[in-house]
């Protein structure tokens, strides 16, 4: 069974992700076929890039920097909720994944977008971020659209086909990233 980290990409007060992600994890919460733990960047307290090694170098000086580092280790893929902000994912997702580089590696990572056009563009940024860092992105993904997902543009009330495209999201989640702790797995037993 694989450890899944359904992330809340967003700080801010009054955040309409918290609410998204919850609902994602309460559809995770009825498979048997994985762990999904929600872990919220608020939770971490993390500030903008401080560790004076570049994150590729894997060396953690910094207390927060460690913690951060050791749950994002503990998981075997990663659902993120994001919002678009501008075209793009908020700044304190992108400067948290920024602190982290060999413990993203070899795993799965599914997508949920959330904003005036579902969050798609922030995804798309999202998905090069991942790509980079040897994340395998799966082709599901959740797009949320303000207008029509939310009432008053903020309290969450998804449409019911919406939970199609989270289950398969999931599915693909789960697949993928069980596929990827075997190659992971593998790789150590050879290592050794």
């Amino acid at each position: 069974m694989i450890d899944v980290a359904i992330i809340i990409g967003s700080t801010r007060p009054g955040r309409n992700g918290e609410a998204v992600a919850r609902w994602i994890h309460d559809l995770a919460a009825e498979r048997d076929d994985a762990r999904f733990e929600l872990v919220d960047l608020k939770d971490f307290g993390l500030p903008h890039l401080d560790e004076a090694m570049p994150p590729a170098m894997g060396r953690r000086d910094l207390p927060h920097t460690r913690r951060w580092a050791d749950k994002i280790a503990s998981f075997d893929a990663y659902v993120f909720v994001t919002p678009e902000y501008n075209h793009s994912i908020s700044g304190a997702l992108k400067d948290a994944i920024d602190f982290l580089y060999g413990e993203w590696h070899n795993k799965a990572a599914g997508f949920v977008g959330y904003g005036s056009v579902g969050g798609t563009r922030a995804v798309e940024h999202l998905r090069l971020i991942m790509g980079e860092l040897k994340v395998a992105g799966v082709g599901a993904q959740v797009a949320l659209f303000l207008g029509s997902d939310f009432e008053n543009f903020g309290t969450f009330k998804p449409a019911a086909h919406r939970v199609h495209a989270a289950t398969a999201m999931l599915d693909e989640v789960v697949a993928w990233g069980g596929a990827l702790k075997a190659l992971r797995d593998g790789t150590m037993a050879a290592r050794t």
